[in-house]
């Protein structure tokens, strides 16, 4: 196992908590000299907080723990391609390396709709290291959805039939 598979199975034990809370299976690790400094998953849900992705609860955190918003030395691990929110919290957060599973070609801004992380416009931009155990981040995510819309559809029956 890589160190790069190592840390993104810690973010998938991330995403597999935000599951078992009813939240979209997204994990994020942050790390500093091969030490793990923050973690975190989608709470997007259960806030009611628009920002709480993983990868964002997982910046403000390792902030906090270096004392500064510049996360100049810091590897992001992170289960699913960033959105544009996180992609620019990573770019204004100087986060030099990221390391993503899964692609996001409806919302990932790291290479599926748009690079923001490595946008020659801006001033700080990111490595990035994809792929990372792809086929378990994208079949979290894809088996979360299957059992939402079974459930939706089993509650759709339900409601048919008291009625009928």
């Amino acid at each position: 196992m890589t160190l790069d598979e190592y840390y993104m199975t810690l973010a998938i034990e991330e995403a597999k908590k935000a599951e078992r809370i009813g939240e979209v299976p997204i994990g994020a690790v942050i790390v500093y000299q091969d030490t793990v400094i923050a973690r975190a998953h989608n709470l997007r849900e259960s806030s009611q907080d628009p920002t709480a992705h993983a990868e964002h609860l997982a910046i403000t955190r390792a902030a906090k723990i270096m004392g500064s918003w510049r996360l100049e030395d810091c590897q992001l691990y992170i289960t699913l391609e960033p959105c544009v929110m996180c992609s620019g919290a990573i770019v204004m957060s100087r986060i030099p390396t990221v390391v993503y599973g899964a692609t996001d070609p409806k919302g990932g801004c790291a290479g599926s709709l748009m690079n923001l992380v490595q946008e020659p416009r801006f001033n700080h931009r990111v490595e990035l290291r994809t792929g990372v155990l792809e086929e378990q981040c994208g079949e979290l995510l894809r088996q979360f959805f299957r059992q939402m819309r079974q459930r939706k559809k089993s509650a759709k029956i339900i409601r048919t039939d008291e009625h009928t």
